[in-house]
């Protein structure tokens, strides 16, 4: 019993988890073991000092329930065709296992599931240098198309950055936040992704602006955790901007073909209009005007040239020259400005430099020192694994990067490889913690892995359950799996020991097998029962958060019912194959094959 807990608590190396995915699976380790040591302790303690006194006023001979009969005499038929069909039922387990191996790979990969907050944010990104009374009017024309949903309660919409500036968000940058109603009363969608879509369609027909749909929180943890509010972020890095121009519009054709790509779009770090005056060397040198002069028109044109300050009292003033409103209206007027020369010439600003509008940038994003794009994109329809390996894929062909340039993956994508190399590591350990305590309670490195494999026939009954409920392999599926391995070797590790017990009372190899098989018939099975209807309430529900505890669930029970079988009948199966010698059986076993021969 003792070992049996220490398998359980063992592979729970879930604390050694990093990140996001540490901060939501910790919890549920820290408890899961402290209750596990608890129990140990009382039933090492308190239930025998209970059993003492129930059992003086009870009789322990009690009549077996027909139920239990009528299971007990289909098992042993069941358990007897197996061990007389030993190749034949090998076989075909051995196939199961290869299609449920082999089908992981086919399966849909995340990092979490979706969390259905119970509201839509929408990321709306204007042209760069746009007005704020331009970017209100705009704003207001995406209220007025999303209040016509029936399905929308209200809409709220935030521009540019708040009072404590959390974030650096221009007046070109919005959050809308839009405010559903109870999903019982919808009468168009039966899904929140299909309301996305059509408001998605609905939204596209103003120009001028791109669209990226979250959540409020998850656009925060997007944020936080990665820089980039999406799920991927195809981030490239180099020196030149131009350069990086070119291999975003290239990336961005690539994101676009794939399949369940949604709202794709290059990060706006150029398209601020500015004003550009380069003085003209040759023109200055003529005229005999210095630079500073044409430094100060400029000034004057724009934000007024400062040439003093008054004093008065306490009171401080700045003094500034500034050109009529007529100057500044255009880059036409600009060029009309005229200085005096030195000489007493008048040249118009015009004559003396070169003067246009160009679109300019508006910021530079650097990550670890290094100039860096970013062409992000969500994904609809489609599991995140699948989206970014086409993704790399079409990129590795299409896209020729020129020395000094790279290119890395972020997003959500960035989460789920960094948990999925730290499971890499903890699944292995988890193994090789079981095995040793197996080998510690048998003595036997043998039966330690006959133990031991229960733990990739889990794996089949978790795989079949997530194909038949359509979910992706994510981090909360991985977790559960690990959950499973210490159900599935305890209920081996029951089935073993009561082997081993009778085999020491001179029985023979497969008379062993049949009684301890059918001595542990009930314990097993009340063990998985007990375990996988303690997960039926996870994965039935529906409240606010049960997308992440599914996954976990439904792993958990799939898993139960594949190691169970094999518990009960493929265990003994191996068992009576490889005929085990147990220290100092070796004599008794060969007498009792002599006899049987």
């Amino acid at each position: 019993m003792v070992f049996g807990v220490a398998i359980i608590i063992a592979v729970y190396p879930i604390l050694s988890l990093e990140g996001l995915e540490g901060r939501m699976f910790r919890p549920m380790a820290v408890t899961v073991c402290s209750a596990l040591f608890g129990s140990l302790l009382l039933a090492l303690t308190v239930i025998p000092a209970l059993a003492t006194v129930v059992f003086r006023r009870d009789h322990l001979q009690r009549a077996i329930p027909s139920w239990a009969e009528y299971v007990n005499r289909g098992y042993s038929r069941t358990l007897e065709w197996t061990l007389d069909h030993h190749y034949v039922t090998v076989s075909a387990s051995v196939v199961i296992l290869f299609i449920a191996v082999a089908s992981l790979f086919s399966i849909g990969t995340e990092f979490m599931p979706k969390l259905d907050e119970g509201s839509i944010l929408i990321e709306t990104r204007k042209l760069p240098g746009v007005s704020l009374t331009d970017s209100v009017e705009m704003s207001k024309r995406v209220e007025k198309v999303l209040r016509a949903f029936p399905e929308i309660e209200d809409v709220v919409t935030k521009i540019g950055r708040p009072d404590f500036a959390t974030e650096a968000m221009g007046i070109n940058q919005g959050d809308v936040y839009v405010l559903l109603r109870p999903a019982a009363t919808w009468t168009r969608f039966h899904a929140k992704d299909d309301l996305i879509a059509a408001m998605d369609v609905g939204l596209s027909r103003i120009p001028g602006i791109n669209y990226n749909f979250t959540q409020p929180m998850e656009m925060r943890l997007d944020e936080t955790v990665s820089g980039v509010k999406s799920d991927l972020a195809v981030k490239i890095f180099g020196d030149d901007f131009r350069t990086l121009d070119t291999l975003s519009k290239q990336a961005l054709r690539v994101i676009s073909s794939v399949r369940g790509a949604a709202n794709p779009q290059v990060e706006i770090t150029s398209g601020v209009a500015e004003l550009t005056v380069r003085p003209d060397r040759s023109a200055l040198a003529r005229y005999g005007v210095d630079v500073s002069h044409i430094e100060h028109a400029v000034e004057a044109a724009g934000s007024g040239w400062i040439v003093s300050d008054v004093i008065e009292g306490q009171k401080k003033y700045t003094v500034a020259i500034g050109m009529r409103e007529d100057y500044r209206a255009d880059p036409a007027a600009i060029r009309r400005i005229t200085l005096r020369a030195p000489g007493g010439e008048y040249a118009t600003l015009g004559d003396l430099a070169h003067i246009d509008v160009r679109r300019s940038t508006e910021v530079i994003n650097r990550e670890d020192g290094q100039r860096r794009v970013v062409v992000m994109s969500n994904v609809r329809g489609r599991d995140l694994g699948s989206f970014v390996a086409e993704v790399r894929s079409k990129i590795d062909q299409d896209a020729h990067l020129p020395p000094g340039y790279f290119i890395e993956y972020g997003g959500q994508f960035e989460n789920q490889q960094h948990a999925t190399r730290r499971l890499m590591f903890v699944i292995p350990l988890v193994i090789a913690i079981i095995f040793g305590l197996l080998y510690t309670t048998f003595g036997s490195a043998s039966q330690a892995f006959l133990v031991l494999m229960n733990v990739p026939f889990a794996l089949v009954g978790g795989i079949a359950a997530l194909w038949l409920r359509h979910m992706n392999l994510n981090l909360s599926a991985s977790v559960g799996f690990i959950a499973l391995f210490g159900v599935a070797v305890l209920n081996g590790l029951v089935l073993v020991s009561s082997i081993n017990g009778l085999r020491r009372h001179s029985s023979t190899i497969r008379e062993a097998v049949m009684a301890g098989a059918q001595r542990r018939l009930r314990p097993v099975l009340i063990t998985a029962l007990v375990a996988s209807l303690g997960f039926v309430p996870m994965a039935l529900a529906t409240s606010t958060g049960a997308e992440i505890q599914r996954p976990l669930a439904t792993v958990v029970i799939g898993g139960l019912f594949s190691s169970t079988v094999l518990t009960l009948f493929l265990l003994p199966l191996f068992y009576a194959w490889i005929s085990f010698s147990l220290p100092g059986q070796g004599g008794r076993e060969a007498r009792a094959r002599q006899g049987e021969a």
